[in-house]
């Protein structure tokens, strides 16, 4: 079987996240830097090889204050880039 790989296409993808904030409301963001392939064996994906990585710096929940804190704080382990 030959192996097909698949790139993300940032043009056409996007990674975004929401989360649960004191119960009470929930903080929606994206990242605007990111990488990902897949590596399969044929055509479907239940042996696939899936490979992600964001920009941590790239991090955008529409509020500056709070994304410098995330970018700053043991919230996202204080790695430039997470896999």
């Amino acid at each position: 079987m030959a192996t097909i790989n698949w790139v993300l296409d940032q043009s056409h993808s996007e990674i975004r996240f929401k989360v649960k904030h004191l119960m009470i409301s929930s903080i929606a963001g994206k990242f605007t830097d990111f990488k990902g392939t897949v590596e399969t064996q044929d055509a479907e994906f239940a042996t696939a090889k899936v490979n992600f990585s964001a920009e941590i710096n790239s991090i955008s929940s529409n509020n500056e204050q709070r994304d410098n804190h995330l970018k700053d704080s043991d919230s996202l382990m204080r790695l430039p880039t997470r896999n």
